[in-house]
């Protein structure tokens, strides 16, 4: 194979690579009070948070076949993107805080994330 020809697969193999490269990593953890169906969802990369939740059918009594809807919640209030770094989810473990904490795990920071007026809200990152 000469080297141009190796060049070209080199650089073939990188193209292909990319997209796997920039798509986005998720992380998700359930909130750790016992009675509360929610999962948090976290952008691994960027620390943007969401949430989402089962809910009731409008009118489910009233259909048998309805199984319900998954109830999402946007990022508000200090949810959305942060400072690119590596972000994961920890839970409290006391069973009844409806929340989870976002951890920045290369600056050592970190903030409470939970659900207010239908988004998801998280406090400054702090150390």
């Amino acid at each position: 194979m000469t080297r141009t020809a190796m060049a070209a697969g080199c650089a073939a193999a990188l193209l292909l690579a990319a997209p796997a490269a920039s798509a986005a990593t998720y992380e998700f953890l359930a909130a750790p009070e016992t009675n509360l169906n929610r999962v948090y969802r976290l952008d691994k990369a960027t620390g943007e948070m969401g949430a989402c939740q089962y809910g009731l059918a409008q009118g489910a009594d009233d259909k048998k076949d309805d199984v319900g809807v998954t109830l999402c919640y946007p990022p508000g209030l200090g949810a959305g993107a942060q400072a690119q770094s590596e972000y994961s989810l920890v839970a409290s473990h006391h069973d009844k805080e409806g929340g989870v904490f976002r951890v920045d795990v290369r600056a050592g920071t970190m903030s409470i994330c939970y659900v207010l007026n239908g988004a998801v809200v998280c406090t400054p990152q702090a150390k």
